[in-house]
């Protein structure tokens, strides 16, 4: 039952995930679901991924609740303990996180830190990565 829970909370940011999705499939892109989460290779959304974001600069993949949109399929496979950390963000907080986490930016660059890679959030994500790559059987 807490699964449905989490599903609820992060949907309407899923949603748009959801649009953006089906925005990729019609441009030429791919759709597989993977681990209960939805990802989108490729068409338009790669195209906004690979020119980047203020901050951050270009990406390989980005998540929306339980949507990741990645610039390509081995993107998404060499990216998915990172995603998947995210996803589990917008479990924990919901559509706050899409006002947490540029506020998270903007916290780490007055701090004197870079608004993407000392961002609180995505150095959970990086920790996550870590763990996945030195899980016994990596």
């Amino acid at each position: 039952m807490l699964w449905v829970l989490r599903y609820l909370w992060a949907l309407p940011v899923t949603l748009l995930g959801l649009v953006i999705a089906l925005v990729a499939r019609g441009s030429g892109g791919t759709l597989q679901r993977v681990e209960g989460v939805l990802e989108a290779a490729g068409g338009w959304p790669a195209w906004v991924l690979r020119r980047g974001f203020p901050f951050s600069g270009t990406v390989a993949a980005i998540t929306l609740g339980h949507v990741v949109l990645g610039v390509s399929s081995g993107a998404l496979t060499a990216t998915r303990a990172h995603e998947r950390a995210h996803v589990r963000q917008f479990e924990r907080w919901g559509a706050l996180l899409l006002v947490l986490y540029p506020l998270a930016g903007l916290l780490a660059w007055v701090r004197g830190g870079n608004p993407y890679r000392d961002n609180l959030f995505e150095r959970e994500a990086r920790a996550a990565e870590v763990a996945e790559r030195d899980a016994p059987g990596h």
